[in-house]
């Protein structure tokens, strides 16, 4: 359907657009508002604002534990209210309306994420991001893009990472390869040079989503992370321990691939919290150098055999977290280590941004997913519009 609205907003080479996520750590919505001019190799992306609307506890403890049709059927309108206050929060702290922007982008929640380099593979790959568009649409009254993830799922890819076409928009340098990393809950890559097909992509394994676990398990739910690593720095890696987590299949297995809390939520901290809970920092610790040494070995396998790299830009959580800043920095010399904000760009809303170029992408009818980050079989628009 085609309103009178969204076939404005579909002629303008020009848009403000909005860009939504939650994580999968699960404390909030990031909101980032954007400029967008242009589409495809001439795209150019202005961040204007950021917001973050954090979830209370309950909601969050909510949502991990969602485990029936019902309650992941409820829990999308619930969220998509979150949303939808998240868009008119960051709007608002702009000094805009809501007439303003032309599109939202929302990337939703990921509550169940079964793509084919499951192990073991998966009957029909699949995946689930919820957050109903129709209810922020609803809200805010501003045309809304979501469900970016399934179009590629569809199209034979993992769905996963999508934010390697908004590293390679705004954070490609001529005639070099640079590498955007994230931290997030889990880790994923992208680098990128002169030409979108020649990106490589996916996702490295474990960023804080076990760290975060074991702290606030640690805390009795008080802590939603290691913050600044302060546990982490009480403890000594268990190093027969390390080396067993590093068996995991996923770190061995060969792009393209993405994870989520199929590998390593629950499922994969509670039996270690059950073996060395009597030593809760060292487990912080060596759930940390997991993360570093993760990172470091797809860097040596995947990475750096293909040429110079001019710099790793971390963003997400992760870059926050003083104790796995020095490990990277360590492991991977004498490779550049810093902040994403190194490159002009608070880290914080990257993702968000990610969504509002997609969502303008969609509008602009350009594809935006990257083949050679998740396998699939061609390049397709994505997301679904709700105007």
């Amino acid at each position: 359907m085609t309103t009178p609205r969204v076939a404005r907003a579909r002629a303008k080479q020009r848009r403000l657009c909005v860009g939504l996520i939650s994580g999968t750590s699960v404390d909030g919505a990031e909101a980032a508002l954007c400029r967008v001019e242009g589409t495809g190799a001439g795209v150019h992306l202005e961040l204007v604002a950021h917001a973050t609307l954090p979830f209370d506890r309950a909601l969050s403890a909510r949502v991990l534990a969602a485990d029936s049709a019902a309650e992941l059927c409820e829990l999308g309108f619930v969220l998509g209210e979150r949303f939808a206050e998240a868009a008119l929060a960051v709007i608002a702290r702009a000094g805009l309306a809501p007439e303003d922007v032309d599109v939202i982008g929302s990337h939703g929640q990921t509550v169940a994420h079964r793509p084919r380099s499951l192990a073991p593979p998966p009957p029909v790959p699949s995946t689930l991001q919820i957050g109903e568009a129709s209810v922020i649409a609803e809200r805010t009254g501003i045309p809304t893009v979501s469900d970016f993830r399934t179009r590629d799922v569809a199209a034979g890819g993992e769905g996963a990472p999508l934010v390697p076409y908004l590293d390679w928009a705004v954070f490609r340098k001529p005639g070099a390869r640079r590498a955007l990393q994230n931290l997030g809950g889990i880790g994923n890559v992208s680098v990128v040079s002169d030409r979108l097909e020649d990106t490589v992509a996916f996702d490295t394994g474990p960023g804080n989503m076990v760290l975060d676990a074991l702290a606030r398990r640690y805390s009795g739910g008080a802590l939603r992370c290691d913050l600044d690593g302060q546990l982490a720095r009480q403890g000594k890696v268990i190093p027969e321990l390390l080396e067993e987590l590093l068996g995991h299949p996923f770190l061995a297995a060969p792009p393209p691939k993405s994870a989520g809390r199929e590998e390593f939520g629950d499922s994969f901290v509670e039996p270690l919290w059950a073996r060395f809970r009597e030593r809760p920092h060292d487990l912080v610790a060596t759930a940390a150098a997991l993360t570093v040494e993760a990172t470091a070995r797809a860097y040596e396998r995947w990475v750096l055999p293909g040429g110079p790299v001019d710099g790793a830009f971390i963003s997400g959580g992760g870059s926050r977290n003083p104790v796995l800043m020095e490990g990277l920095r360590r492991r991977l010399a004498p490779l550049r280590v810093e902040p994403l904000g190194a490159l002009g760009f608070p880290e914080a809303a990257k993702e968000a941004a990610c969504f509002a170029l997609l969502a303008s992408e969609h509008l602009s009818g350009t594809p935006a997913s990257v083949p050679s980050a998740t396998g699939a079989r061609r390049s397709t628009i994505l997301g679904k519009l709700a105007p």
